[in-house]
């Protein structure tokens, strides 16, 4: 994080197209614009920009006071899942006599274009815009050049031919891209795939993200891209087998079977009079702390790897595991408080699907969820190399006990 002497600095700094000053404390869109044009770093300095609430136009500070709730409801942009893909920011407060400033500081993104809410936003010397068709290409061109990630890599055996078009045309790109500017859009379909990550222009091919997002069969080229289920008779893999299903369609038609099948297959409902006039119902497990579970794991699998998702659901647990260790940042001894993404652009499309609301607070939420429902806490098996597993127990409810 910049120092409080850099901050002086800066303030004074002719760098225009690093700094956006502000003394608004409520105008979130104006905020959200201007973190997302830093992101992009349309000038490819890759030098950090700056929002500094709390300053006038000519960097003299307005006596304002900035508490705990602006921090957290700055802080919280980088994951309410409004700028994708998320970008990289810290932010603190520094206090002066004159009043105080809270800065939120924007590191270039390797994963451009970044968008609010559809819309790429760039900067252009002191003011930020919207990004042309052309400004969005050359986003687009740095991503490229900067690949790091598997589901950005071409997927040199496919054509647009392996993915469903009419599906992406019809529930996927207005969902990702401004409506207002999606209808003014007259790009071919290569081009607006390319502009979300999903379409390699230079090989005229469809990324592994689209593969596996909206691909016509992403098992041809990915073996191990599905979901096993298994449903045991008794508390260990040497019982007897009950059923046993895979999911094994793109992530646009998986996802939802496995939303149907979850609430209605693996969540076990029973009704429990609480007095004569009124009844509650308790769940072997809560549908949405499970559901979370299975979409992480579907959400940073390693896609390199022939071992599919594994859900395996005995008599008194559920054990789910998916290929592919802590990614990146995440290490064993900062797991759950450091998050990093093996998939961003399939990261990015599910939040946009709707099956992903919020970033880097899914374990939280899964605990507390258990916990209500009367389940142990889920336990994480983080120390292997390979693979990531999570064990949830049973919910203990005697009335459950007893159905």
């Amino acid at each position: 994080m910049i120092s409080k002497e850099e901050l002086l600095q800066l303030l004074k700094s002719t760098e225009t197209y690093r700094i956006e000053k502000t003394v608004s404390t409520g105008n979130m869109d104006k905020f959200c614009e201007a973190i997302c044009a830093f992101a992009n770093d349309m000038p490819g300095s890759r030098q950090n920009g700056y929002l500094i609430i709390g300053a006038n136009d000519d960097g003299s500070l307005a006596g304002l006071k900035v508490d705990d709730a602006l921090m957290k409801k700055i802080s919280g942009i980088r994951s309410d899942g409004n700028i994708l893909p998320l970008p990289v920011m810290n932010v603190d407060r520094f206090e002066f006599p004159e009043g105080d400033l809270l800065v939120a500081e924007v590191h270039p993104s390797f994963f451009t274009p970044i968008r609010y809410r559809g819309r790429t936003f760039i900067r252009i010397g002191p003011r930020r815009d919207f990004a042309s068709e052309e400004e969005e290409r050359i986003l687009i061109e740095r991503r490229t050049a900067n690949m790091a990630t598997f589901d950005v890599t071409p997927c040199l055996r496919a054509s647009l031919d392996d993915l469903q078009v009419d599906k992406i045309k019809a529930g996927y790109l207005p969902k990702a891209i401004d409506p207002e500017l999606l209808e003014e859009d007259k790009r071919d379909i290569r081009e607006q795939l390319a502009s979300l990550g999903l379409y390699d222009r230079q090989h005229d091919c469809p990324t592994y993200a689209a593969i596996t997002l909206f691909g016509k069969n992403p098992k041809f080229f990915l073996p191990g891209f599905y979901l096993q289920f298994v449903r045991f008779k008794g508390t260990d893999k040497a019982s007897d087998i009950d059923e046993e299903r895979t999911f094994d369609k793109c992530l646009m038609d998986m996802l939802p079977r496995l939303d149907d099948f979850l609430d209605l297959s693996v969540v076990r409902k029973r009704p429990v009079p609480v007095s004569i006039l009124r009844e509650k119902t308790v769940f072997n497990y809560p549908y949405w702390g499970i559901r979370e579970l299975l979409m992480n794991a579907v959400m940073h699998r390693d896609l390199q790897t022939n071992m599919p998702v594994r859900f395996y659901q005995f008599e008194n647990r559920i054990e789910i595991m998916n290929p592919g260790g802590l990614y990146g940042k995440a290490r064993p001894e900062n797991f759950p408080f450091v998050n990093d993404y093996r998939n961003p652009i399939i990261s990015e499309a599910m939040k946009i699907l709707g099956y992903v609301n919020k970033f880097n607070r899914g374990i939280d939420r899964v605990q507390k969820m258990l916990n209500d429902n009367g389940n142990p806490p889920a336990i994480f098996d983080v120390d292997k190399l390979t693979v990531f597993a999570v064990n949830v127990g049973e919910s203990k409810d005697e009335n459950l006990m007893m159905g």
